[in-house]
């Protein structure tokens, strides 16, 4: 049987039927019903022809031969559902963010070009003006919430087509490889959607290797896997709309493990996240640097919840500062703390494991064999303790590339002495035991609370307002958000300086979590002979601004 994420979840059903799969409050998804919902999906949208067209041997890197299915839901069992249930029709989910105001939703829309979409009820307003501006759209799913809102003209309700279609095995045959598609909006710039073959994403992203690092070969290793190693309680934190939350959970899904949803989904509620944890007994807790480790670590001191059962915080998407992880390990002493760090383009890329007891300091991690360093000419492989920067790169196991994107696929993974790469912006060392030590990007993508936010897009949507005559986004560090986003505002002749009006106005254009935290009011923006923003100068006032 072909190694796909249908395939696997099918087998590892089989031999653990009964077992929970998904937990939400009183809402608990066995593994044999997470099967069937799945199938009743996947054979509906079989019925409607939305599936594969076009079979993997005859397309570009960029190109696709698959519907697509967006996802815009925050996190639900539902969610992790509709995912599973388009992969076994063979097409492609992609993941929506819930933030996107109306020109954000275009944009990605008519970048993906879906034929459907599964969303929760309460966001049919934000997309009802956007939908006839998106040819490709051709079935909307819409799933019934607290909201009470109505169904969009010409959409189906979710429980409703599930319960009148077939819960009969699908009959496409799944490949590997079919696409895993994740949206990013982090140093491509835009939204793009990284393309990756099935079976690679499940090696290297979703938990598809043994303990040793072997990859699992077939179906029946993660049906053994499911059956004959620990079972485990596992709560994502962070939305599934992005990459770390979802191929968490997915992960879980395909060893047999089962996912745990908080309550509180559409902001985090530190509290709802531990009274989970103690609720449900989570064995493993994902969280995105200091915006969930300080007030996580304020709740631990003051919430008196028991976390007995928790032995695993994991932390990804964004640093987590040396005393906030030292703080968390001295309350939590059963638990131990792995860092990750990589991209939605890379998967995983490196990790360090601490516990009370070990180093918690540095940005330096232990490394896979497909990880290498390049120098400037990015070509050239750096020696262990080189001088300088180099920049991170992945060989092998790479993303097909970006769909639709021709030229950025070619700058992104090139071919090196015949074998694909991924060149990302990160710039490291590599250092004389090996590991790498974690510089930051190049590229200036501001990573606030685990959310990649592009300083261009910022920018633009602040000029829509006719005070300004010229803007520079920039960031300073956070300690609640690790960054945040400064505005450096220069005003038409005669304006009055008001970040208010400026705000509202860019919130027209862009969601609210890319909005500054501050705003500087300067004479003249600063720039270079090329037109460029002189970074070193905004972000010096950056630390100044209010």
């Amino acid at each position: 049987m072909a190694l796909t994420i249908a395939s696997i979840q099918e087998a590892v059903a089989a031999v653990v039927p009964e077992r929970d799969a998904i937990v939400m409050g009183e809402t608990r998804l066995d593994y044999a019903g997470l099967t069937d919902r799945t199938r009743r999906l996947a054979n509906f949208l079989v019925a409607n022809d939305i599936t594969v067209h076009t079979e993997r041997a005859d397309l570009a890197n960029w190109e696709v031969g698959q519907d697509r299915v967006g996802l815009l839901m925050h996190n639900c069992p539902t969610y992790l559902e509709a995912m599973i249930g388009a992969f076994k029709a063979r097409a492609i989910p992609f993941n929506v963010n819930y933030r996107y105001v109306g020109e954000e939703l275009l944009y990605l829309f008519n970048d993906a070009r879906p034929t459907a979409l599964v969303y929760q009820a309460r966001f049919a307003e934000i997309l009802a003006p956007v939908l006839a501006a998106v040819p490709s759209l051709r079935m909307l799913i819409q799933v019934a919430d607290d909201s009470a809102t109505p169904l969009l003209p010409g959409a189906v309700d979710y429980e409703a087509t599930l319960a009148t279609s077939s819960g009969a095995p699908v009959p496409t045959e799944p490949s590997p490889d079919d696409i895993y598609c994740t949206y990013t909006g982090g140093t491509t710039g835009m939204p793009k959607g990284v393309l990756w073959r099935q079976e690679d994403s499940i090696w290297e992203n979703l938990n598809g290797r043994s303990l040793t690092g072997d990859a699992l070969a077939n179906v029946d290793a993660f049906a053994e896997r499911a059956a004959t190693q620990k079972h485990r309680r596992n709560l994502a934190a962070p939305p599934f709309m992005h990459g770390a939350g979802c191929q968490t959970a997915l992960a879980a899904l395909l060893a047999g493990n089962t996912v745990l949803i908080q309550d509180q989904v559409a902001r985090l509620d530190v509290g709802d996240l531990l009274r989970t944890v103690e609720r449900q007994r989570a064995d493993m807790l994902l969280i995105i640097g200091d915006a969930y480790g300080r007030p996580l670590l304020k709740e631990i001191h003051d919430g008196g919840h028991d976390l007995s059962s928790l032995r695993l915080l994991y932390n990804t998407g964004a640093i987590l500062s040396p005393a906030n992880k030292a703080a968390l390990l001295s309350a939590l002493p059963r638990v131990k703390l792995l860092d990750a760090f990589g991209s939605s383009e890379s998967g995983p890329q490196g990790f360090r494991l601490s516990d009370k007891d070990g180093e918690v300091a540095g940005a330096r991690f232990r490394t896979s064999p497909a990880t290498v360093v390049l120098g400037e000419d990015l070509r050239t492989a750096l020696a262990p303790d080189h001088d300088g920067l180099g920049w991170v790169a992945k060989r092998g196991a790479v993303p097909y590339g970006y769909l639709g994107d021709e030229k950025k696929t070619r700058e992104t993974f090139p071919e090196i002495d015949g074998v694909r790469h991924l060149v990302g912006g990160d710039r490291v060392r590599l250092l004389a035991n090996g590991e790498i030590e974690f510089h930051g990007r190049e590229s200036f993508t501001i990573n606030s609370g685990g959310e990649k936010i592009f300083a261009e897009e910022v920018e633009d949507a602040i000029k829509h307002h006719p005070d300004v005559a010229d803007v520079t986004v920039t960031s300073r560090p956070s300690p609640r958000w690790g960054q945040e986003v400064v505005a450096l505002v220069q005003l038409t002749p005669g304006a009055t300086p008001d970040a208010l009006a400026l705000a509202t106005e860019a919130h027209r254009h862009i969601a609210r979590y890319k909005l500054p935290k501050a705003w500087l009011f300067v004479d003249t923006v600063q720039r270079g002979p090329s037109g460029k923003t002189d970074n070193r100068w905004a972000q010096s006032l950056a630390k100044d601004a209010e």
